[in-house]
């Protein structure tokens, strides 16, 4: 059986209320979870404040932190970690700007809105509100969004999750992120 099959039978197991699978999870969960926060802040200077293993042990917490999970997949689990990472990096650039209060805006690109740091706290907290203005009037495209760049799934992972081909996915993303660069540079209206 491989892994995303075996996630999977946990994911449903636990749903079940079966304990024991909750424990056989976590360290398949945890280790994907410490990935793809790493992936994600990567990219950021060494001595941010925000470290992975912070946001994994947030995201991870919240989500286990159910009393009936109602995980159907792989994907869908990893669809609503990507959302609660988004969260938990909003709050903190939130508390961030609370603390520090003022400066301009200015111009950004989707790809440097995804890179946290105490700098970029503002240009997080435009993407969050680009990506809310979104998903208003389209919920998947926003999704898609989400999922991609905040809970690093491939696109077809995302493909399986939100139940699309993969070539929709890609038209999503693309015309996602044309509206979001719009967005956040105050060119869009709708």
């Amino acid at each position: 059986m491989d892994d995303t099959q075996n996630l999977t039978r946990l994911l449903v197991e636990w749903k079940q209320g079966n304990k024991g699978a909750l424990d056989a999870l976590t360290p398949v969960v945890y280790q994907e979870l410490r990935r793809l926060a790493g992936s994600y802040l990567r990219r950021e200077r060494p001595d941010h404040t925000l470290q992975p293993t912070a946001l994994i042990n947030e995201a991870y917490l919240r989500l286990v932190d159910q009393n009936t999970p109602q995980f159907q997949s792989r994907s869908h689990f990893f669809g609503v970690a990507s959302q609660l990472m988004r969260q938990i990096l909003v709050d903190h650039a939130r508390a961030h700007r609370a603390a520090k209060r003022g400066g301009d805006g200015k111009k950004i690109s989707l790809e440097d809105a995804t890179v946290f740091s105490e700098e970029r706290s503002e240009e997080l907290l435009a993407l969050d509100e680009a990506l809310s203005r979104l998903a208003a009037f389209d919920e998947r495209k926003a999704k898609v969004v989400e999922m991609r760049f905040f809970g690093g799934l491939s696109i077809d992972e995302v493909a399986q999750a939100l139940e699309i081909s993969v070539a929709t996915v890609g038209r999503e993303l693309r015309m996602a992120q044309a509206w979001l660069f719009r967005a956040m540079n105050g060119e869009a209206t709708t």
